[in-house]
């Protein structure tokens, strides 16, 4: 069965990003299950803005799950990038990454790497690059699947990636590397801009999918945009795909309404 999840962000610097609750963890617990939500999506500043236990607690008083951990703050509060041509600052984006990796293991779910993969050019070349990726993924995949989860990478469009973009170049990255433990996100956002039939791109990704950001062509909230949703959710249906659906989408024209617009669509498009 597919789940729903929507996405709670503590980190300030990214205010005006697409993530739909702002209020602080124990509100968005709150808010997410009053609204029928499985689950939240935490993006928090670091593995310590939120004790393990605390949260836990939390999501037990709430009787919502979690979904997954974001690792973006590691890039928007401390520049931090696996592509970076410093090596001190691409050990410190990996002790970054393993840390909030440890801190999703802990709560039994995944850390997401979007932007913090980086990008390349200037002094890097792309294959410096991808050799820099896969060989912190090789490293990091395993952290996590000795822990009883796995990692997720995420393909993000051309403008805030040069790295992977559609879902054939992930799934090929995927299997150029040396464990099974870091699985994709499909983002539709991202594939509304570069794949030619999201949908299909979806069922090419069989297997190597393990969290899907669930929103519109205009990172709105499902059902506010021009993409044929049905046809995609269609195809998450198809490919039996087991996890996550959720909402990492602009808080417009405000969180709640955003929040309802979400879950809405979402039960018309994944009945039960």
């Amino acid at each position: 069965m597919i789940k729903t999840a929507i996405t709670v962000s503590l980190v300030e610097e990214a205010r005006g990003g697409p993530f739909v609750l702002w209020d602080g963890v124990e509100k968005g617990c709150e808010t997410a299950a009053d609204l029928g939500y499985d689950a939240i999506e935490l993006f928090a500043p670091s593995h310590e803005a939120v004790p393990v236990d605390t949260l836990k607690g939390l999501l037990e008083k709430n009787n919502i799950g979690i979904a997954a951990v974001g690792t973006g703050a590691g890039m928007v509060k401390h520049g931090l990038s696996l592509c970076d041509p410093d090596q001190s600052k691409r050990n410190a984006a990996k002790d970054f990454i393993k840390n909030m990796i440890n801190y999703g293991a802990a709560l039994g779910v995944p850390a997401i790497i979007g932007s913090m993969q980086g990008r390349w050019g200037g002094d890097i070349s792309k294959e410096q690059a991808f050799d820099w990726l896969r060989g912190a993924l090789t490293e990091l995949g395993p952290i996590a699947g000795e822990q009883g989860t796995f990692l997720i990478y995420e393909p993000l469009n051309r403008y805030e990636t040069n790295m992977c973009n559609t879902m054939a170049e992930g799934v090929e990255f995927m299997k150029s590397l040396d464990n099974g433990s870091v699985k994709l996100l499909a983002d539709v956002f991202h594939m509304g801009i570069e794949e030619d039939d999201p949908a299909e791109a979806m069922r090419s990704g069989k297997g190597h999918i393990g969290h899907v950001h669930f929103v519109d062509s205009n990172r709105k909230a499902a059902g506010m945009g021009h993409l044929d949703l049905k046809s995609i959710a269609d195809a998450l249906i198809e490919i039996d795909y087991p996890y996550f659906v959720s909402a990492e989408c602009f808080p417009k024209p405000d969180s709640l309404t955003a929040a309802k617009n979400t879950i809405e669509a979402y039960k018309e498009l994944f009945p039960r």
